[in-house]
């Protein structure tokens, strides 16, 4: 379907989950290493030795934010990319036993797992409750003496739903201590703490783009003494396991990102929570109904899922596109084809109310009266959707 969006209506940006525009600070010190300090990091020159002093201060300022150790952060292209040298380098590394994850992972921890499964590993995958809580019993039961592997992310990227990572990884590590457990944090950077010691986690995942960072750039914590296999070979850059020229500007834009947004983490926390509140009571009081996807507390300060009974989720998106209004469907969009989150049928939603969900998630600029804008126009859109 095509459309036309109002030009003359106000631009109100609520899908920040999905990505977030780039930090000014950030673009000040990505500058000089996209023009006049523009040499690669491997090269063996003066140019090339301050590029690389770059990649190392940058790889300090991550280590120092997730509470570890220089060695045990190497950068990526991505969250995806971090996700796939985590799981596959520790499946390959083993190359035999049981992995355990949940069933509301990010496609890339998802995916990943179903692949290793046909190559021969044993895959279970843990159901989260009606909330979008996975229990720490849940998954701790999985776990086996062959287990070689836990993944479960630290805040889902469709609900919002915190999960209890430091709790669950004990409870795994109790059980089997062999186990390594990895945790995908993108969505938690910037409003949860991600000191690894804390969590008790082997990997962990991060990007820059959920930051307000550059897009194409992330990292993965390696906790020292775990083995992984490399999935692509060349000239040996990040220990082997992520070869290729390193993207200086994108990596020294990555540590700025994660600086601020540790930095600003609390402050931020509360009036994303006070603005989340307000829009998510005012919009199930507008809709009659309407339901919250995913648990009212143990959720991201910025994320609000909402379930609009009997209204087409694609129509509603439409509408408020053509509003002026980005957000984005409570469900999968792969390749431009759109089908029902798997995160809220895991949930126990039925394919009808999945595809009636709408997730709406606040950032930086997100303001009040952005907020009062969605809640002028809102009611006018679902009586046009309830009424035909």
């Amino acid at each position: 379907m095509v459309w036309v969006m109002n030009k003359n209506a106000e631009f109100v940006y609520l899908d920040y989950a999905s990505t977030s525009p780039v930090d000014k600070e950030v673009l000040v010190a990505m500058e000089p290493w996209m023009t006049t300090e523009f040499a690669n990091a491997s090269s063996t020159h003066t140019m090339g030795y301050e590029s690389r002093k770059a990649v190392d201060t940058a790889r300090a300022v991550v280590a120092d934010t997730l509470n570890s150790s220089s060695q045990e952060i190497i950068f990526t292209g991505g969250g995806t990319e971090s996700v796939n040298i985590a799981l596959f380098g520790v499946a390959r590394e083993v190359g035999q036993g049981h992995i355990v994850t949940s069933a509301i992972e990010h496609p890339s921890v998802l995916d990943t797992c179903r692949a290793l499964e046909k190559e021969g590993f044993e895959l279970s995958v843990v159901m989260p409750d009606e909330n979008g809580i996975v229990s720490v019993d849940a998954v701790s039961a999985e776990v086996r003496e062959d287990t070689i592997l836990v993944s479960v992310m630290y805040a889902n990227n469709e609900v919002g739903t915190i999960q209890s990572v430091k709790e669950i990884a004990s409870a795994v590590k109790e059980k089997n201590p062999n186990v390594l457990f990895h945790t995908d944090a993108c969505q938690a950077s910037g409003a949860l703490s991600l000191d690894v010691k804390e969590l008790g986690v082997d990997l962990l995942t991060i990007n820059a783009s959920k930051i307000y960072g550059p897009k194409g750039v992330g990292a993965l914590y390696i906790k020292n003494g775990v083995k992984l296999k490399p999935l692509m070979y060349g000239g040996g850059q990040e220990r082997g396991l992520r070869p290729g020229t390193e993207n200086v500007a994108g990596i020294v834009g990555f540590a700025k990102a994660l600086e601020i947004a540790d930095r600003d983490r609390e402050e931020e926390s509360v009036r994303l929570i006070g603005l989340r509140d307000s829009f998510a009571a005012r919009l199930l009081e507008l809709t009659p109904g309407a339901e919250l996807n995913g648990d009212a507390l143990q959720r991201l300060p910025n994320n609000i899922n909402v379930l609009f009974k009997g209204v087409s989720g694609e129509a509603l998106m439409i509408h408020l596109d053509q509003a002026g209004i980005q957000a984005s469907l409570g469900s999968a969009c792969a390749a431009g084809v759109v089908g029902p989150s798997h995160v809220l049928l895991a949930m126990g939603r039925s394919k009808e109310e999945a595809s009636s969900s709408v997730r709406f998630t606040l950032g930086r600029q997100t303001t009040g009266r952005d907020i009062q804008f969605v809640l002028e126009v809102f009611p006018e859109i679902i009586s046009k959707l309830t009424t035909n």
